[in-house]
């Protein structure tokens, strides 16, 4: 006789399930990818190799022979493909972010919130071999708001795509910005003097907080009010949650390095044009940068020094630096490219290839995870016909922890790939309420 209630009982299965979930998942047969190049990014390049995934993860890679493939093991036969890790991209607006116009200072605002899985830029992503992304809010605030990292995963359940923490929460970091793109009217600063004060005041006030609790101890009725913005601001400074800091010229550039200095906090140098020129000044603060490599005329005069010389310059003088796209500054599935030009420009080929993976996946905290083709990592990859920087190259199969999410053969993923009539549609648009719906045409 069952003693338990109903939910109860549905409580417990549901655990119960919850728990041998990832027993279940782990004896999924395991596949094996043979003949390609793999293009590991923590190694050489194996010319005849082997990569076994299982259970989302990898479970083995190698040259052919030195690989045991497993009992029961489907096995593929990819003979002149190359495989690459999954591609991270360092900063993205994917889902429709935007400025949070409201004040300077945004610090408590979480993209999370606004970001739209259906947007179609996630299919174009997986087109372009993209597996995990930064997204975050735009430039326009001194503190724009909290990042999100996501594995697009092909969910329309944002819940879904967290990269998330071992505590369970999902990770991100914070948005950044000086230069031109923050000034404006007050409240918002009106120099690049101003935007700096301003960042300096609210870590303070955050610094201030962290201290409140710190002293508080175990006695609840002496914690400060509950703030979010100052709990987010006291996590960067904890080194829980990384700056991503849109900044030009070399003075702004410079400008960010003394307030991480101040302030002790972990920065990443977002889009960095000027970033040739201050180099050694970057690399002696031990700074990471993400930068772009703008292939069309136009833009802000900020970029006007930008330079495809910035990524074999900033890896001359040992900064780790990585690719993004801004998208859809550039459009996810052409990443790849931006590092070839960077290989153009004088960039080592080994360089722009982690530039668009491992190094990508340690400015995110991601390099245990994700970033390179090693056992125990996330079965995160890319098959392509070709050699990933050749003009001629297309990404046949995007695989997000050992499940494939893109296909170049499903004339539905072919359509995100190549556009044309109805790429990315998501319906007749039903014009009898069109101008009611918030922000539609009156």
């Amino acid at each position: 006789m069952n003693i338990l209630p109903a939910a109860h009982r549905t409580a417990v299965f549901l655990a119960i399930c919850a728990l041998s979930l990832p027993r279940l998942l782990a004896q999924e047969a395991p596949i094996a990818f043979t003949g390609a190049r793999i293009e590991t990014a923590s190694g050489p390049a194996i010319a005849d190799g082997v990569l076994v995934v299982q259970g989302g993860k990898i479970v083995a890679v190698g040259a052919a022979g030195s690989v045991a493939i497993p009992e029961g093991a489907e096995v593929r036969d990819v003979a002149g493909s190359t495989i690459m890790p999954g591609i991270v991209d360092t900063h993205s607006h994917l889902g429709g972010t935007v400025n949070e116009r409201s004040g300077p200072a945004q610090a408590d605002v979480r993209v999370l919130d606004s970001v739209d899985p259906r947007d179609d830029g996630f299919r174009r992503a997986l087109a372009g071999g993209l597996t995990t992304v930064n997204i975050m809010p735009g430039s326009g605030n001194v503190i724009g708001g909290q990042t999100i990292y996501l594995k697009l995963r092909r969910s329309v359940d944002i819940a879904d795509l967290f990269v998330r923490a071992a505590d369970g929460r999902p990770t991100g970091g914070l948005k950044m910005a000086n230069g031109t793109n923050p000034i404006g009217t007050a409240p918002y600063p009106t120099t690049r003097a101003k935007t700096a004060a301003i960042a300096r005041a609210e870590f303070i006030k955050a610094r201030e907080y962290a201290d409140k609790i710190a002293r508080a101890g175990d006695d609840a009725s002496k914690l400060p009010p509950r703030d979010l913005a100052l709990e987010t601001l006291a996590e960067v400074l904890a080194g829980k949650r990384v700056v991503h800091h849109h900044t030009h010229r070399q003075d702004d550039i410079l400008t960010v390095l003394r307030l991480k200095e101040e302030f002790g906090f972990k920065v990443v140098l977002q889009h960095v044009s000027e970033g040739w020129l201050v180099a050694d000044e970057i690399a002696r603060a031990g700074v990471p940068c993400s930068i772009i490599n703008v292939d069309s005329p136009g833009g802000k005069l900020e970029t006007s020094d930008l330079n495809w010389t910035i990524g074999a310059v900033l890896d001359k003088a040992g900064v780790l630096f990585a690719y993004h796209t801004d998208d859809a500054v550039i459009d996810s599935r052409f990443l790849i490219r931006s590092a070839a030009l960077g290989i153009r420009a004088g960039l080592d080929r080994d360089a722009a290839l982690r530039a668009l993976t491992i190094n990508a996946a340690r400015m995110l905290d991601l390099g245990d995870r994700v970033g390179s083709l090693e056992p125990g990592k996330d079965a995160d990859f890319v098959i392509l016909n070709g050699d990933p920087f050749s003009v001629y190259t297309q990404v046949q199969e995007t695989w997000v922890e050992g499940r494939r999410v893109f296909d170049l053969s499903n004339p539905d993923d072919r359509l995100y790939a190549y556009g044309g009539e109805g790429a990315g549609a998501r319906g007749p648009v039903h014009l009898c309420c069109f101008g009611n719906h918030e922000g539609g045409v009156e």
